[in-house]
């Protein structure tokens, strides 16, 4: 896939995003399938964190300053250590939302970018410009599947009903 095709693809997902997440009612916000899982609030804050501190950063460094270190960055850490759980959603899918047109606007703005350039990444080894700008796709094209998944569990939960019917999920 060309990297004009995925800035589109991550222009539409904006899209999508909204669409999923916009005017979703207090109850389903923070509700969780099981402890385990993440609810939606978790979700976009991660997306946002993502979105800022690691997709659209990372691939401007490896664009802009390879031969540099990339800054370290523990996502894994961020929802206890930013308090996740007590952001407000609709907040933060607004910010997130503005955050992706940023990145997207950014991305069109580029004038012939090295997407072959690399980075060397201290746990995975060399990363391109274009895996960076993939593994972003990528990355929405999962927790659109998270987003959806919780919103038939709670479907599932809510109505008590069988939804068989509907097909093999």
């Amino acid at each position: 896939m060309q990297p004009q095709a995925i800035i589109l693809e991550l222009k539409r997902n904006g899209t999508v995003f909204k669409d999923l997440l916009e005017d979703r009612a207090l109850e389903i916000q923070k509700w969780k399938p099981n402890p385990e899982k993440w609810c939606l609030l978790e979700i976009v804050c991660h997306l946002l964190d993502e979105e800022v501190e690691d997709f659209r950063a990372r691939t401007q460094h490896v664009l802009e300053t390879p031969d540099l270190p990339l800054k370290p960055i523990k996502p894994h850490c961020w929802p206890k250590e930013r308090n996740y759980m007590d952001q407000d959603f609709k907040a933060v899918v607004q910010n997130f939302l503005e955050e992706r047109q940023k990145s997207v606007s950014w991305l069109q703005s580029l004038q012939d970018p090295k997407w072959g350039q690399t980075v060397d990444h201290s746990e995975v080894g060399p990363r391109s410009a274009k895996k960076f700008l993939v593994n972003w796709l990528a990355h929405d094209y999962h927790h659109i599947r998270q987003i959806n998944a919780i919103t038939y569990d709670y479907l599932k939960f809510k109505s008590g009903d069988d939804l068989t019917y509907a097909g093999n999920w």
